[in-house]
């Protein structure tokens, strides 16, 4: 893999999937950090096309002055105190409590942990952890109370919104359109010494320009060599294999946005349905004697990413059209397993493994200390 930094040169601009007409939603949203589609899409023009249907990307991950990758903080934490399912907590008062057979098991705040969480005043806690902070909660299971405290500029969020509004005015007079005329879009602004960082399977020439989302706003693209990005995703990759090997307990992170669709039939109508799980990893609890149990425990997330894609024309590709929208996993969700359970889409030979080829559903292993 290629090891590259995207730096913005102004504001970028990325819409989200939701439907947008100036006049019947005059409030364009924005997302932050881009998704795979976004980012293949831009270097689309800088690799030769008969490589795009090999083409491998890991990413993409905030990077700070070249050097240090940081991925989105783990969502099981409130504030500094990790959560467990209440199967997990044999002590915890909630242990028998009866929930929906249904879906996961509740996440709790541990018996056996010590809140010694200062209630006085405001803590601003990272929304980004650098590599090292990552490393050692791969390797240990804990993140230190010290290691959530925001120790300089951008490290809860390295970037700012910018609200930009546009007016369209009449024709031959100095006043804005009555229809159509003003909507207001979401701009976004790194802070400066922050980029974006990818890995990719192809060697790009560097460095150049591309243009990233929309307006046509555009990043500088430069080949990281000297700097140890690449590194630092080989360790993570090598603690979180050791991990998944060990087996016992386990912590699933995702560290970029999951998409786990599947397709259902209802009154001979196809559909495709996501979730904020994987679909082949089946809850530990069942509802009935007759079902098989499976290794998924509890399941810690957010409200869901929508992710709008297109279709090429395979006979001119210039040439596109909406796909059906999307909606993945954030990126910090964190799946609680009794075993490590594999990914249906890391299989090469499956067409869901085009997920995980625009680097989606990226995850690392923890294994489970109390």
């Amino acid at each position: 893999m290629y090891w590259y930094t995207l730096t913005p040169l102004d504001i970028l601009l990325f819409r989200d999937a939701k439907p947008f007409t100036p006049g019947e939603r005059a409030w364009a949203g924005s997302v932050f950090p881009p998704n795979g589609h976004t980012i293949a899409g831009a270097l689309r023009g800088l690799v030769n096309e008969s490589k795009m249907c090999k083409f491998r990307l890991i990413g993409p991950f905030l990077c700070e002055c070249g050097e240090t990758l940081y991925f989105p903080r783990p969502l099981g934490f409130v504030g500094t105190t990790p959560l467990v399912p209440i199967d997990w907590d044999d002590k915890s008062h909630l242990h028998h409590a009866l929930t929906d057979p249904h879906q996961p098991r509740p996440l709790v705040k541990p018996s056996w942990s010590q809140d010694s969480e200062n209630e006085d005043g405001v803590k601003k806690y990272r929304q980004y952890l650098p590599f090292e902070v990552v490393e050692e909660y791969l390797k240990t299971g804990k993140i230190d109370s010290k290691h959530w405290l925001v120790e300089h500029s951008g490290e809860d969020k390295p970037w700012m919104i910018e609200t930009r509004p546009h007016n369209s005015m009449e024709e031959g007079k100095r006043q804005v359109k009555d229809a159509d005329g003003y909507f207001v879009e979401n701009a976004i602004r790194l802070y400066p010494g922050w980029s974006l960082a990818i890995g990719v399977d192809q060697e790009i020439e560097t460095p150049t320009t591309l243009r990233l989302g929309g307006e046509g706003h555009r990043v500088i693209l430069q080949r990281c060599d000297s700097f140890p990005l690449g590194e630092q995703w080989k360790t993570l990759q090598k603690l979180s294999e050791q991990n998944f090997q060990q087996g016992g307990k386990s912590l699933a992170y995702l560290v970029t946005p999951g998409v786990f669709e599947r397709k259902e039939k209802h009154n001979g109508l196809e559909t495709s349905v996501c979730q904020s799980f994987p679909w082949e990893w089946k809850l530990a609890r069942t509802v009935n004697k007759n079902q098989v149990s499976g290794e998924l425990v509890g399941v810690a997330t957010d409200r869901s990413i929508p992710i709008s894609c297109r279709f090429r024309d395979q006979e001119e590709s210039s040439k596109s059209i909406p796909a059906p929208q999307v909606f993945a996993a954030p990126p910090g969700s964190l799946y609680y397993l009794n075993q490590p359970q594999p990914l249906f889409q890391d299989n090469p030979n499956t067409k869901v493994h085009n997920w995980r080829k625009l680097g989606y559903s990226e995850l690392l292993w923890i294994s489970y200390f109390q």
